[in-house]
């Protein structure tokens, strides 16, 4: 996520206060109501570990927010009063703002040369097309007419789609969270015309409001300034972009050598433990985020701790966390899927947004889990977030769709958005639904009785209006896993089989009336990140489960990702691409280039998918990229990777994202990528990269390791090194099978997999240590190796098996 503890220095703090003085002068001249604790604010929270957060920070309860502003976006209508130059573009988002009566511009030269022409200052909005906050500002603001002049009397404005653009994104939202503590989508943020911020902010109402300014009120308090104090804007914005470029450089001294890992990983998890909430699990009260970097860390950690208490509490913590947001209403129990958080601390009313980077994460997390622990509890969870997703958001050709939104038209009619709307049950909804008496049941129960106790459904609905301040999902339910199956057996007095049918078939049929509602909207944009997350999800978890089916998936979002956000004669990456409206894929002129993170996420996919199929064009395109990605990113003075090209002269900061919140940050994804493909190509620079990387964020990973826990496991793949697991065989044969079975079975955090199949072009066959290996008796034969020592040689999965959880085999051969 984004960078909020920033201001180290004395220097820095002197240009923060500076801007916050001048956010403060603004919306004091503008609302003289308002007392000196400053305006309420209201965002789509970031989520972000308690050690690393700005003090004071205003990060108000859902509640607070929603008595804002009623959720839902516009009503569906075939006429259109207004049409803006965005009815040309193909974001989702920006289309959203299509018929707004403001003169939108998107972000390029044509609006940063109608600013300098014209001498105005630029009004940039940025969000994105599932964002709930996104919409009500949308409606209440961007509709309004009056707004709608001044915005386009006094400003040029920009719309900006975050997930299209995250290099723009991250570099205001820096700004933004740095002058006020807090930041969020919408994001509004005030720039002179070369693009330099002055003043900024997120949601605002329309009007004013209590101790809050309006939107209207700050925008003519900004013309004003503008007019008359012009100067003083623009030498702050100057002096705050200064600090910003120093307080956000990244970079290793010369000499340096990255952290010692133990000594991180072990302050990482005392900091995750410090945060842990025990009775539902997950770190913090609420809202609560599901955060799989932390998961995956946890059992990390405990992989290579298992027999101390440290270890054994982590695994606790990172399963049981795992378990209980399953359980919880985040979960959705009907159409499976994740929500984006929890309003609460008890995981049970969710924000109901459904991201697919968070799908990816989850699944692999969960994979995980059953790996660790063989409870196949875990995976039927992952295996029902990759139904959701190849059901839900996936394209034809292959790719995946980018989310799914939290705000719906409600089936009982109304063109009015209420979130939740196509989540949600009445009582009465599900007794209609289920009204079969259940043969052998307690007190001639039906199977809605059944259903709902077991479910947590109530007659009057089941959340607490603090969780509703607006009435939306009044005598609604959100379905919660209440008991166990054992103890609704023993209630009704029937067997658990039968309770496990009985509430399977509940599902489904509730599952069919859900089809029959309207749908939430679909942002059919397809981004190579979330692809690229995406497609590791399914390489892992089909791995895992031996599921032709789901590595298939997985090879057809690669073929994918190489068809369509791929050019090949640029030898460049594409961000992004859309649905067309005749279900093709469409995209736009010129294309926008990939970022970090796009070849990243793709390249920890590849190798997810090689070492999931062995099929090796995945590895080489994987190399490939990784070249790609250093030409392009690489810093080669402090190390580690630019977020976005250095070279593009519109983005004021060259960042380095530090930290790992929603997605993992990209420089702790290439930090694992160098290592893994040093070991697959032989490339001894790039097992220098990872080491010059993790050196560069040095500071932060002794100090906040919690901010980039995905960066720890990094750190200790590099200080444990890698095992390399070397399997001599045909890829089809079943000898093979069964020993790959054997390797997939188990969680194996620091290890690289590899085929040796006689192939000459195989990227494998650079590598000289592989070359005296070979099959024994011509059966498929298994090698092990670490630190330059390899076990003897073994063709029975068991004792792979056995060799891989404990060591114990032959001795080692040099």
């Amino acid at each position: 996520m984004l960078r909020l503890a920033w201001s180290y220095s004395a220097s820095k703090n002197r240009v923060v206060v500076i801007i916050r003085s001048l956010t403060a002068a603004f919306l004091e001249a503008a609302s003289p109501q308002q007392s000196s604790e400053g305006p309420v604010r209201c965002f789509r929270q970031i989520p972000l570990p308690p050690l690393v957060q700005p003090q004071p920070a205003c990060y108000p309860s859902l509640s607070v927010c929603r008595s804002m502003a009623t959720g839902g976006g516009r009503s569906s209508s075939t006429h259109q009063k207004h049409t803006n130059r965005l009815a040309e573009e193909r974001s989702p988002y920006l289309l959203q703002h299509a018929h707004n009566p403001v003169d939108w511009y998107p972000w390029g030269q044509e609006a940063f040369e109608k600013a300098k022409t014209e001498d105005k200052p630029i009004f940039l909005s940025v969000g994105y097309s599932t964002c709930h906050w996104c919409h009500v500002m949308e409606r209440e603001s961007f509709q309004d007419e009056e707004i709608g002049k001044i915005l386009s009397d006094n400003f040029v404005c920009i719309k900006l789609d975050r997930e299209e653009r995250p290099d723009v994104d991250k570099v205001y939202m820096t700004f933004v969270q740095a002058t006020s503590g807090g930041g969020g989508w919408p994001m509004s943020v005030w720039l002179t015309p070369d693009l330099r911020p002055f003043i900024g902010g997120t949601y605002f109402p329309p009007r004013d409001q209590g101790r809050q300014p309006g939107f209207k009120t700050v925008l003519l308090r900004i013309i004003e300034q503008w007019q008359n104090n012009r100067a003083a804007l623009e030498t702050t914005g100057g002096r705050i972009l200064e600090a910003l470029k120093k307080g956000t450089t990244i970079g290793a001294n010369p000499g340096e050598s990255p952290p010692l890992a133990p000594d991180v990983a072990n302050r990482c998890f005392q900091q995750l433990a410090h945060s842990y909430e025990e009775e539902y699990g997950g770190f913090r009260n609420a809202p609560k985020f599901p955060s799989p970097v932390n998961l995956m860390f946890l059992m990390s950690y405990w992989s290579v701790n298992r027999s101390t208490s440290e270890g054994v509490e982590a695994l606790q913590m990172a399963m049981h966390t795992l378990r209980m947001m399953a359980l919880g209403g985040v979960r959705d129990h009907v159409a499976q899927g994740f929500h984006r958080y929890s309003t609460d601390s008890s995981w049970h009313v969710p924000h109901f947004e459904k991201m697919l980077y968070d799908q990816a994460q989850l699944a692999v997390a969960y994979i995980t889990a059953f790996q660790v622990s063989g409870e196949h509890f875990y995976a039927d969870v992952a295996k029902d977030i990759l139904l959701y997703v190849s059901r839900d958001l996936s394209d034809k050709s292959g790719g995946f769709y980018s989310a799914e939104d939290a705000d719906s038209v409600p089936a009982s009619g109304g063109q009015e958005k209420r979130e939740g709307a196509f989540i949600v049950w009445t009582a009465s909804e599900i007794r209609e639904l289920l009204p079969d008496m259940v043969e052998g049941a307690k007190e001639a129960a039906t199977q809605a009785d059944i259903f709902m106790h077991h479910y947590g459904v109530k007659e009057q609905g089941n959340v607490e209006p603090q969780q509703d301040p607006h009435g939306e999902l009044r005598g609604q339910n959100v379905l919660i896993v209440r008991y166990s199956v054992e103890l609704t057996a023993a209630r009704f007095g029937i067997s658990v089989e039968k309770v496990n049918k009985l509430l399977a078939s509940a599902r489904a049929k509730m599952a069919e009336v859900r089809k029959t509602r309207p749908r939430p909207h679909l942002d059919t944009k397809m981004l190579a990140s979330w692809n690229g997350l995406t497609l590791a999800a399914f390489a892992r978890v089909g791995a895992v489960l031996g599921s032709k089916a789901l590595l298939e998936r997985a090879t057809q979002a690669a073929s994918f990702l190489k068809e369509y956000l791929w050019d090949a004669e640029q030898q460049t990456v594409l961000r992004s691409c859309y649905r067309g409206d005749q279900m093709e894929v469409q995209q736009i002129f010129p294309p926008i280039s990939g970022f970090l993170d796009d070849y990243a996420f793709v390249i920890c996919g590849l190798l997810d998918l090689y070492e999931a199929t062995l099929q090796t064009e995945w590895l080489q395109w994987a190399e490939e990229l990784q070249l790609r990605q250093d030409e392009l990113f690489w810093d080669n003075q402090g190390g580690g990777y630019f977020c976005c090209d250095p070279s593009d002269s519109t983005v004021l900061l060259q960042l380095k994202e530090d930290q790992d919140g929603a997605e993992p940050s990209a420089n702790s994804l290439s930090a694992s990528n160098l290592l893994r493909l040093s070991n697959y190509t032989g490339r001894q620079e790039w097992l220098q990269k990872s080491q010059q990387l993790l050196t560069a964020f040095s500071d932060r990973l002794t100090r906040v390791p919690i901010a980039l826990p995905e960066m720890v496991r990094a750190l200790m793949a590099q200080h444990y090194t890698l095992k390399q697991i070397v399997i001599c065989g045909q890829r089809d044969t079943s000898d093979t099978a069964g020993l790959l079975a054997a390797v997939h079975s188990l969680f194996l955090p620091f290890k690289v997999l590899m085929l040796k199949d006689g192939n000459p072009e195989s990227v494998l066959s650079r590598l000289p240590a592989l070359a005296p290996m070979s099959q024994l008796d011509g059966v498929a034969t298994a090698y092990v190796c670490q630190d330059f020592a390899c076990s003897l040689p073994v063709t029975n999965p068991q004792e792979l098996r056995r060799l891989l959880l404990d060591g114990t085999a032959d001795t080692p051969t040099e």
